[in-house]
């Protein structure tokens, strides 16, 4: 009869040459602790945490971490927690991503290194929930994602407001002259008025939607607000669910499997979510040899209606989306399109748990199938001789009128360069133009930040011009909105044709056809120099170097090459 494996304190010992040495000493440290001995013979539940000064978004964490841990000690486990590097959105430079796969490493190296049987994973914000899921993954040890939870909304002047598409609504009008100084900084303390992430379906809201989706939470957990108590239940239910992975494991690599990721997809397409959600979920499911591909993209979004009004697709919050029925009554609604025999964390089916979930919805904020926001989906992937691997359109946030054009484009070569010339009155532009941003994207040295909203012109603002197209190879924050078009790969610090881009050349844009076209001969490109950034790939030591090095371009995730994950299983291989 073989013996069980070694759980708690006994995983993993520190290697002094001697074992039974080795957890002698690890349990005489841990009784300094203050732990009695029953404790110490309990399994272990790693409740990895990522809060921190520079991280508004997890102001609340140490409360839920209490309520994690008061759930796994109901169910007979040791919680023991430990933090790691945390990713505060609009706190970090020159961008959150650049920083988004060394968290992995550190969410990975931490579950394997220390001694736990499962991990609760707290996050909540941007980058910090794809950088856990990522992490988990690659560790594989069975896993729950606990989210931090939505902002509630502010008032001002009787309008209701939250972070961060109401920010950038005001700053256009501010920009437009129609916003005094006075009012803009009133405004800036009524945006985000409680702990969380943002209010709308941003990435950190998007990012919560996916893990569920996936199943890597509990029925309900991604929209409940940050501020509510069933956020704490949640929380001590996340911790019970730790302990029972422990006796009956499910590991991340079999509820993140192309069935489930499929899934996700759906329920990104249906929510209207963030641009950004594409780089993370291709991320997560690389780290397990899942391959996402555009055109898959493309093929979903067809046939998945956007159902959720919220902004910045909609007029709703994340608060409403929560009383609503949450991401249950989303996938309710697409149930005919899931693959409902995915495991689930918490050891249901998804079939089993939209059968036993809260039939009630509210059709303000989740419409029905057949009555939809959009009859086709939030996202939509496009190629040409501009975007070669693919370009990222949010078009449930866009302006349809700009959907099937040519336009003459007015280039920036550099942030910098936007930074100097965007509000010059010289500035050669209308409306009818299409603004292009070079060296934005993730081999340039500002690692791919969210400047691909590229703000309209302060002359054409003043005009009361609210959208253009624009183009880039950076990304887009969530929360943002407009006929944005990002992600264009490969990017210009790697070459590709945006980097021969010219202001006067004219591109193609066809939505309908999923193109992206610039209008120059081959002959005339190939005899461009490209404006491309080397910096980044100069640099000689620590992360920065990793980054440079190993870095992947948009379509497959941004990851580094080292941390994908063995084989490539398209998601379009499923069945179904």
């Amino acid at each position: 009869m073989s013996e069980k494996p070694p759980h708690g304190f006994a995983r993993g010992l520190t290697n002094y040459g001697d074992a039974r040495f080795s957890l002698y000493l690890r349990r005489s440290f841990a009784s300094s602790m203050g732990y009695s001995r029953e404790m110490l013979d309990r399994p272990i539940v790693g409740v990895c945490y990522a809060a921190g000064g520079f991280n508004n978004c997890h102001r609340h964490v140490p409360e839920l971490v209490e309520a994690v841990k008061r759930g796994v000690l109901a169910a007979g486990g040791l919680p023991v927690e430990f933090p790691t590097i945390t990713l505060g959105e609009v706190f970090l430079s020159p961008t959150s991503l650049k920083f988004r796969n060394l968290m992995s490493m550190d969410v990975e190296e931490m579950i394997r290194a220390q001694p736990m049987d499962s991990v609760v994973l707290v996050g909540g914000c941007d980058k910090t929930v794809p950088a856990q899921l990522m992490g988990a993954a690659s560790a594989d040890l069975p896993a729950i994602q606990l989210v931090t939870g939505p902002m509630s909304t502010g008032r001002y002047h009787g309008e209701r407001l939250g972070a961060c598409t109401d920010c950038r609504r005001f700053w256009g009008r501010y920009r437009a002259g129609q916003v005094d100084d006075a009012e803009i900084q009133a405004v800036e303390g009524r945006l985000a008025t409680t702990s969380g992430t943002c209010a709308v379906m941003g990435t950190a809201s998007t990012m919560a939607a996916i893990a569920e989706a996936l199943g890597m939470m509990p029925a309900g957990a991604a929209a409940v607000p940050s501020v509510d108590a069933e956020r704490l239940r949640i929380a001590e239910e996340s911790g019970r669910v730790a302990v029972e992975l422990i006796a009956h494991p499910r590991r991340p690599s079999e509820i993140i499997t192309a069935p489930s990721v499929e899934n996700a997809l759906r329920v990104l397409l249906a929510i209207g979510g963030s641009t950004n959600a594409i780089l993370h979920l291709t991320a997560i499911a690389g780290r397990l040899g899942l391959k996402i591909g555009l055109d898959r993209l493309n093929a979903l979004s067809d046939t998945t209606p956007v159902l959720v009004n919220l902004k910045p697709t909609g007029d709703l919050y994340m608060e409403d989306l929560a009383a609503a029925g949450g991401i249950p009554a989303v996938m309710r609604e697409l149930r005919h399109l899931l693959h409902l025999d995915c495991l689930t964390v918490t050891g249901e089916t998804l079939a089993e748990r939209l059968d036993r979930w809260d039939p009630w919805v509210d059709r303000a904020a989740v419409r029905p199938f057949a009555d939809p926001v959009d009859p086709q989906g939030g996202l939509v992937a496009l190629f040409g001789s501009l975007a070669p691997l693919g370009a990222i359109l949010k078009r449930s946030a866009a302006d349809p009128a700009l959907f099937e054009r040519e336009a003459r484009c007015v280039v920036f070569d550099s942030l910098e360069d936007l930074a100097d010339r965007i509000d010059a009155p010289e500035l050669d532009v209308t409306a009818d133009d299409a603004l292009i941003l070079l060296n934005a994207g993730p081999r340039s040295a500002s690692a791919m930040p969210e400047a691909g909203y590229i703000p309209i012109p302060r002359k054409l603002a003043e005009q009361g011009v609210k959208d253009m197209i624009r183009i880039s190879d950076a990304r887009m924050s969530g929360t943002a909105f407009g006929t944005v078009i990002l992600h264009v790969a490969p990017d210009a610090a790697s070459g590709g044709p945006i980097s021969r881009i010219r202001t006067g050349d004219r591109i193609a844009l066809s939505v309908a056809k999923r193109r992206l076209d610039l209008l120059v001969s081959e002959e005339e490109l190939a005899a461009r120099t490209p404006l491309a950034d080397l910096t980044m790939q100069q640099v000689r030591r620590g992360h920065d170097w990793l980054h440079a090095r190993f870095i992947t371009q948009a379509d497959e995730g941004c990851d580094f090459t080292f941390l994908r994950g063995e084989g490539e299983t398209a998601i379009s291989d499923v069945d179904g």
